[in-house]
This record gives C-alpha cells, sequence and structure tokens, in this order.
C-alpha cells in the first residue's frame, strides 16, 4: 500500500512538471509567433499531450488527498456509520466506472497501435500516444478507489479527515 501511495505522489509530481513545461511551450510558441512571426509546429500540440497526460496521471493522488470535488450538503448530515457506508459505496462507483473506461480506453488505444493511426497534424505524432494516458490514469483511479473503499469501510479513514497535501 505505501509503494502505491510513492507511485501515485511520485506520479501527481510528474503531472505537475507537465503543467508547468505545457506553461512554457505554450508561452515560447506565444512569443515565436507574435514577436518573431515564426510559429513553432510542435507547442500546441506537446503542450495539448502534457495536459492530458498531467491531468490523468494525477487523478489517484487526487482522490487519495481527497481533492476531487464531492458535494457532501447530504452527506454531512448522516452519522458516522452512514458516512462511511456512503463513502464506500461512492469509492466502488469510482471504481466501476474506472474498470469501464480502463478497459475501452484500451480498447481504443490498441487499436490505434494496431492501425498505426497518426494525429495528422504537421507533427504527426502516432494517436497512441496521447490515448494510452486514458487506460493508465484510469487503472490508477481505479486501484486507487479500492483502497479508498476498504480504507472508508475498515474505518481506516474517517469521512470527516482533513484533506491531504502535497506533504
Amino acid at each position: 500500500m505505501a509503494y502505491f501511495q510513492f507511485l501515485t505522489k511520485a506520479l501527481a509530481w510528474l503531472a505537475a512538471a507537465f503543467f508547468v513545461a505545457a506553461g512554457f511551450m505554450l508561452t515560447y510558441e506565444v512569443v515565436a509567433r507574435y514577436f518573431f512571426s515564426a510559429p513553432t509546429i510542435w507547442a500546441a500540440e506537446l503542450s495539448q499531450l502534457a495536459l492530458i497526460w498531467g491531468s490523468l496521471l494525477a487523478m489517484a493522488w487526487l482522490l487519495g488527498a481527497r481533492r476531487h470535488i464531492a458535494v457532501d450538503a447530504l452527506v454531512s448530515l448522516l452519522s458516522p456509520e452512514q458516512r462511511r457506508f456512503t463513502e464506500t459505496f461512492a469509492m466502488l462507483c469510482i471504481a466501476a466506472f474506472s474498470a469501464l473506461v480502463t478497459w475501452k480506453g484500451w480498447d481504443i488505444f490498441f487499436d490505434s497501435f494496431e492501425r498505426g493511426r497518426t494525429t495528422g497534424s504537421m507533427l504527426d505524432l502516432p494517436t497512441w500516444v496521447t490515448e494510452l494516458a486514458v487506460p493508465a490514469g484510469f487503472a490508477l483511479l481505479f486501484l486507487q478507489a479500492l483502497l479508498e473503499a476498504w480504507r472508508a469501510l475498515t474505518g481506516e479513514r474517517d469521512a470527516d479527515a482533513p484533506h491531504g497535501g502535497f506533504e
């Protein structure tokens, strides 16, 4: 369990680096295009790739750190046992959805990989490079949701516990 938490935190830091890199790439593109009339063929597509991978790789850590948006107006009115049940049920729903997206996402990725599809842009990257982010990110989210369901079920994580940080 500690290894998985280490992995999700490391991937969250990698995701943060992807976001910073996307910011630099887009800034470079703006400067090159508008000040030097020399647009790039790579900045927009690579920054989009970085944003997709960053968003999907960070999902598992975000769930474990309780950084996803949660509407808890009604849940806060429940007893601790009822909150534990609703937390477990919610995590199992996330796990089921994540399993479905992982399965279908893998099919899409593998089909593109086998057929050799490309983006059709000037950079012409293989589409599977982007599509692989979906099954990878949702597989991690699936595992994290199962872990969170177990924590909620066993009472290891109190439903009222403070949100985690990047510490």
